[in-house]
């Protein structure tokens, strides 16, 4: 056995978490008060004065935008300097100010009279569903994010009419209120808990009670900043505090609903009990709830990044072994997005050359701290399950090559949230091996919120419709094709959450959807699309199969040289849109 890995998880003392403000039974229901009248007030916020508090909160949370980033930053160990804070431009500010200004722009369209799908183009899906492409939307998007593109799935015979009819959600009953809710905030993403609460004020007319993770108590007063124009007019109120102060909140007669990001044991615990109290099991089992109102969810699992063999060039092996690995190691690994499990083609002749280039780049990706906490335990537990895994960056990082005849159960059931790196290979190639990939991540991997599938231009037309079909089987809420679900998230006209069919007793990866700035409905999955190679590779598009783009290596792969300052420059461009410094901005992501 060797011996377990030392793990540089930033514990609370270093997180310069706070817990003073706990909030109290008595603060509780003050804040759940405030929120009900908040909640009758709101019913009587027209359309475009709904418009105008949104452009307020992209003026708050624009001033506050970079004490934000520090903050976080800091929180995680991320000093002044350090190569990935761009990290969180990226999936704070920037992430909660393009939402801003995408629902500003429905509601906008919904005062109008109009349908916020008016003038996107739908079109046929497998399975006689439509999809509507929904990024990009405007000029500039599809600028920053060249190559890129976002489609919105919907559910089997629902037609265009429909979905263009139910587009609005809430807001097409504006007046009618949907109480006072509770959001218990994700402790990895710092922009999770802000969407979420917009999430629920626009697709459920609810006001707002968010209970921080502790990770994130030293944001406090960023967030109340940030969003005063919802706190001011009492349509949110922000706790803190630890598990006992969530169970309270979940059990007040005042709450009419809950909406949680986090783990599956988690929303368990807060659905049916304490999984030690010998009655949990029963209750699960006879389907008698201890919450007695309902409950959304967004829970994670178990990634897969579906490799399709192909004739890659040695630049296309390293490109996308340095993707694979800003899937699993961005933000250390904690987010229930990370790709875990890497599915390869045991027949690929260049399968091995793949992997080398993996251990490479997962070897060489600057180091940071595992800072979430209990981070060293799935560590240490990594290091039992697998002990022929590689390690590197001081033994935080554990790569996991499973062989013909090895146990891959934990890597396939675990979501370890930390840098644990799984490698299985089934037989085949084409499309033959493609069905196989679907069914093993289907049948054998842990959740249904995201799939990762690489495929070069060559590959995917010559499979055809056999491709389309295969994406289609995939039983997951979001997929990105040459790109990282990650994309998903951050791209607010798309949605967010697990695979359809989730239910209290068989949770998976959740229930509903949040983002989905559109506010559409009956949706069933959404996809991202990107660049099988990034500029100049790209240009090769110009005269045969792939995707165009003048991007070069995305600011948000850990590999990258600039992507600090790219990912700065981007949101703040979404800050002020300052076109000149945009442009100094461009110039510096050629230099990735």
């Amino acid at each position: 056995m060797p011996q377990v890995p030392r793990s540089t998880a930033v514990h609370d003392d270093e997180l310069h978490v706070t817990h003073i403000g706990q909030a109290t039974d008595d603060s509780i229901d003050a804040a759940i008060a405030d929120l009900t009248v908040g909640a009758t007030a709101w019913r009587h916020v027209t359309a475009s004065q709904r418009v105008t508090l949104f452009e307020r909160l992209h003026a708050t949370v624009s001033t506050v935008a970079e004490e934000w980033v520090d903050t976080a930053a800091t929180s995680k160990g991320l000093g002044p300097g350090h190569p990935l804070r761009g990290e969180e431009w990226l999936s704070g500010p920037y992430a909660t100010l393009v939402a801003l200004d995408a629902y500003r722009d429905t509601l906008r369209r919904l005062a109008a009279g109009e349908s916020p799908l008016e003038g996107i183009p739908t079109e046929s899906a497998p399975g006689g569903r439509r999809r509507a492409r929904v990024f990009p939307m405007t000029a500039i998007d599809g600028v920053l994010l060249s190559g890129y593109s976002g489609e919105v799935w919907f559910a089997p015979r629902v037609t265009d009419a429909v979905a263009r009819r139910s587009a609005g959600l809430a807001q097409l009953s504006p007046t009618e209120s949907g109480g006072v809710g509770l959001v218990l905030g994700a402790g990895n993403v710092t922009s999770i808990p802000v969407l979420d609460v917009l999430y629920e004020l626009l697709a459920h007319n609810r006001v707002t009670v968010l209970k921080l993770n502790p990770t994130q108590d030293s944001l406090v007063h960023v967030f109340q900043r940030a969003l005063a124009p919802l706190i001011e007019p009492g349509f949110l109120r922000i706790v803190r505090g630890d598990g006992a102060v969530g169970a309270r909140l979940t059990r007040h007669p005042g709450i009419t609903h809950v909406h949680i990001t986090g783990a599956a044991p988690t929303f368990d615990a807060i659905v049916w009990g304490d999984p030690a109290d010998p009655e949990t099991a029963a209750r699960k089992r006879e389907d008698r709830p201890l919450l007695d109102k309902p409950i959304t969810a967004e829970l994670g699992g178990v990634s897969p990044i579906i490799i399709v063999p192909g004739r890659w060039s040695d630049a296309d092996l390293t490109y996308h072994a340095e993707h694979v690995v800003t899937m699993r190691l961005q933000n250390s690994g904690h987010n229930c997005i990370a790709g875990q499990v890497v599915v390869l083609s045991a027949d690929w002749p260049q399968r091995d050359a793949f992997l080398e280039a993996l251990r490479r780049a997962y070897a060489a990706a600057p180091q940071r701290p595992v800072w979430y906490p209990r981070s060293d335990e799935k560590l240490a537990d990594a290091a039992s399950d697998f002990p022929d895994a590689t390690w590197s960056a001081a033994g935080t990082r554990a790569l996991v090559v499973v062989e013909p005849g090895d146990d891959a159960t934990a890597i396939e059931t675990t979501e370890f949230f930390a840098p644990v790196l799984g490698v299985v290979s089934l037989p085949g190639n084409g499309q033959e091996f493609l069905d196989a990939a679907v069914a093993y991540a289907n049948d054998h991997l842990v959740g249904t919120l995201g799939a990762n599938v690489l495929i070069d231009p060559d590959t995917e037309a010559a499979l055809g419709g056999g491709f389309e079909r295969a994406i289609a089987d995939l039983r997951y809420g979001s997929l990105a094709v040459n790109a990282w679900t990650a994309f998903v998230f951050l791209t607010p006209t798309l949605t967010w959450g697990g695979h359809p069919g989730a239910t209290p007793r068989n949770v998976e990866s959740g229930i509903g959807v949040v983002h989905n700035a559109l506010l559409l409905d009956h949706v069933e999955r959404s996809i991202a699309r990107g660049p099988f190679r990034p500029f100049p590779r790209s240009a090769t598009a110009l005269f045969g199969a792939g995707r165009r783009s003048v991007l070069p290596k995305p600011p948000w792969f850990v590999s990258s040289r600039t992507g600090g300052v790219v990912s700065e420059g981007f949101t703040r461009f979404r800050m002020d849109g300052d076109l000149g410094r945009l442009a100094v901005t461009l110039v510096q992501a050629f230099r990735a």
